[in-house]
């Protein structure tokens, strides 16, 4: 599938860069630019290779084939869960008897929350039954429900000038979209906020550009000292429906019942394979997926695809002979959705070895027809990676976008680590 190539063949030329040197350091100036050009031009054969493989190949459609298998198999994986695990037993073994080399599991503690049966029904103005998702994290309400009146806002600012009315009420928050990254915070800290000015619930309007009334689910996060109040999402349809009704002047009153429980932290792994560098070996490029979902999909999208993209890109170096200079690294992560709980424990465990990471990627974005790559890194790397991005001009993949980021691998980041990001003509954020 052409998506893969995106993550492929942006590792598999890096890897041949700064002759051993981690190309986000000076030390690249050891070579010239023009050197450096020459050599990844020099990859035009393999790329294109990688190219008939992937796309004509008998690789063609390998990746989503493999995929269909495991959530049509396993289901929906939430963290803590035992599909989770079954998941990654059935990974492990699938990279195992794939061929590659170094396959393990990294042991991880991550969250376990199940939702339990949840409802809302509006009891005034009228009645109406309402689709709602509880939020990862969140706690459930006493067995009888709350039930209590609505006050409707558009942002936290609106919250903060109407604290007043907002004791013991369900605050509901319609807040426009702008995009993923802005508007997701109502999401994440709605709940906290609303609990600070005294209200025993939140409703927070799904973080979607559209909606088929479909309420989406995703992580919230509760604050230390601050009341922990039961919070879900709502459709657009309704977040919009109920500020009609309170711009009328309208009373609005919910009852919402939520069976949402928190356990112990489970015992999980990230999982792990390799193509181990013929020259340095210690030096680690790192692509990346999670497999971990949520509980009300089967997560081929999220991030089931990106998991795949990754572990394909590993196969198809194999099937072609090639072996890199540099050790070619896929990760699994666990319990994302949580917040990056196994990739922040990665992080954790293999830092001392930062230096020894030249390039860290992951691919969650959702799995369409690409565009480019999304990099954050110095200018020199940059320019690079835009020579390494032109051997897929035979599938119009070359865009090289800035600003490249990811939960799982912004830890790296943030420390110094030149990073990739996959970039679809198409993105869709499920949660």
């Amino acid at each position: 599938m052409k998506f893969l190539l995106l993550t492929f063949v942006g590792v598999v030329h890096l890897l041949s860069l700064s002759s051993g040197k981690t190309i986000y350091k000076n030390d690249i100036s050891q070579r010239t630019f023009q050197e450096i050009k020459e050599e990844i031009a020099s990859y035009g054969d393999v790329a294109k290779a990688i190219i008939n493989l992937a796309v004509y190949g008998k690789a063609q459609n390998r990746s989503y084939e493999r995929l269909a298998l495991l959530v049509d198999t396993v289901g929906p994986r939430p963290s803590g869960s035992k599909s989770l695990e079954k998941a990654i037993q059935i990974m492990y073994q699938n990279l195992q008897e794939d061929g590659l080399e170094n396959v393990h599991l990294e042991p991880v503690k991550i969250p376990h929350w199940e939702r339990g049966e949840e409802s809302a029904v509006m009891l005034e103005p009228r009645i109406h039954k309402m689709a709602i998702l509880g939020l990862g994290s969140s706690i459930g309400t006493p067995p009888e429900g709350i039930t209590a009146e609505v006050l409707v806002v558009t942002s936290f600012e609106e919250l903060q000038r109407r604290a007043p009315e907002a004791r013991g009420k369900i605050v509901v928050y319609n807040q426009p979209y702008v995009n993923y990254s802005k508007t997701v915070q109502y999401r994440v800290q709605g709940s906290v906020e609303a609990a600070k000015v005294g209200a025993v619930a939140s409703l927070i309007r799904s973080v979607a550009s559209f909606s088929i009334y479909s309420p989406h689910t995703g992580i919230q996060e509760y604050q230390d000292g601050v009341p922990k109040i039961p919070t879900a999402c709502i459709t657009v349809e309704d977040a919009e429906m109920m500020s009609r009704m309170a711009s009328r002047g309208n009373r609005i009153v919910i009852q919402l019942k939520m069976g949402a429980k928190n356990y112990p932290d489970a015992d999980s792994f990230n999982t792990v394979a390799e193509i181990i560098g013929s020259k340095y070996p210690e030096q680690v490029v790192l692509v990346s997926g999670h497999l971990d979902s949520w509980d009300v999909g089967q997560g081929a999208m999220d991030d089931g695809g990106g998991a795949f993209i990754s572990w394909e890109a590993l196969s198809l170096i194999k099937d072609l002979g090639l072996r890199p200079k540099r050790t070619l690294r896929l990760v699994l992560w666990t319990a994302e959705e949580q917040g990056g709980i196994g990739a922040f424990q990665y992080y954790q465990l293999h830092k001392a070895n930062i230096s020894n990471y030249s390039l860290v990627m992951e691919s969650d974005l959702g799995t369409f027809l690409p565009s480019g790559l999304q990099f954050t890194g110095s200018e020199k790397a940059r320019t690079i990676v835009e020579e390494v991005m032109s051997l897929l001009q035979p599938v119009n993949i070359t865009q090289v976008f800035r600003a490249g980021e990811g939960t799982d691998i912004n830890f790296w980041i943030q420390a110094g680590v030149p990073d990739f990001f996959s970039t679809d003509r198409n993105q869709m954020w499920t949660t």
